[in-house]
């Protein structure tokens, strides 16, 4: 038994000091420091100098392994080649942050945001007050990404932001077939972290007005590119066509000819055969041009 304990122990102390490198570190000095890589190492050792003059540097992955190693950290992991270091810029990037916390809080209203951070690609001394942010068409269906700021001078200069945050989506119940109505009775309403979506989450507008278009497995983040509006009449239903003027009422039975979403102009039979085009105004209500 106490052999399996210290075996447990030391697997335990193995998986605290496993490390994944990040793509890119954010430093104070233009040294960099183990406890850049390493915030929880109980010592400091300047692992690298940079060039003077330079705020930047880039090293082989592998050589920071081998680093590493010589300071017993053996178990080091990345997916990069190559990491980068830069200086951090003594510039304030509030109005940035704001600009990001604005753009996700547009796409998703009930966003949780816990953090906000915006770094420049590289070292930026200072930056007038006046500039123009833009993001990217797509940032806000990822927890980070890149922005840009032009300058009065016309000057570009380019962001890494990421944030923190929580969105709330709805998941299907069960697998559902392409045409199966979004209800509550269908989905589930769940807090998810925020991370990389690859379209916008439907939101509570969606419940009970829309159908699937295609597909879905069960416990499938439902989003706007899996939804159609839900068609409220159906071909071959039994529908009532109402005409309405300042001199006539009239209401009669037809058969629909297609399938009808709301505003949609579609074609109904009448008793008599003859076809005709009405616009869809409600469940198999139907009102004639």
């Amino acid at each position: 038994m106490p052999n399996k304990i210290l075996l447990f122990l030391l697997l335990l102390t193995l998986e605290l000091f496993s490390i994944t490198l990040k793509d890119t570190y954010y430093i104070n000095s233009n040294n960099i420091k183990l406890l850049d890589i390493v915030p929880d190492a109980k010592y400091d050792v300047t692992l690298y100098e940079n060039d003077k003059g330079r705020y930047t540097k880039r090293i082989r992955t592998k050589d920071i392994i081998q680093t590493l190693k010589k300071h017993d950290f053996t178990k080091v992991q990345s997916s990069s080649n190559y990491i980068r270091f830069i200086k951090k810029s003594p510039i304030d990037t509030s109005k940035i942050e704001e600009k990001v916390r604005q753009t996700y809080l547009k796409y998703y209203p009930n966003i949780s945001i816990h953090s906000i951070l915006v770094m420049p690609r590289g070292y930026v001394k200072s930056m007038s007050d006046n500039y123009v942010i833009s993001l990217q068409k797509r940032s806000h269906l990822s927890h980070k990404g890149t922005l840009s700021i032009k300058t009065q001078e016309n000057k570009k200069i380019f962001f890494d932001y990421f944030i923190e945050a929580d969105i709330k989506v709805y998941l299907s119940k069960e697998s559902m077939s392409k045409g199966d109505a979004i209800s509550t009775l269908s989905t589930i309403k769940q807090n998810i972290p925020l991370d990389k979506l690859r379209a916008l989450p439907i939101n509570i507008q969606q419940i009970n007005t829309t159908q699937t278009k295609h597909h879905i497995k069960a416990n499938f983040i439902l989003t706007m590119r899996d939804i159609e509006l839900l068609h409220l009449i159906k071909k071959g239903a039994s529908v009532n066509v109402n005409l309405d003027n300042s001199n006539i009422s009239i209401s009669f039975l037809a058969k629909a000819v297609q399938n009808g979403k709301l505003n949609d102009i579609i074609t109904v039979q009448k008793r008599d055969g003859k076809k005709i085009k009405v616009k869809v105004i409600g469940k198999n209500r139907v009102e004639m041009r």
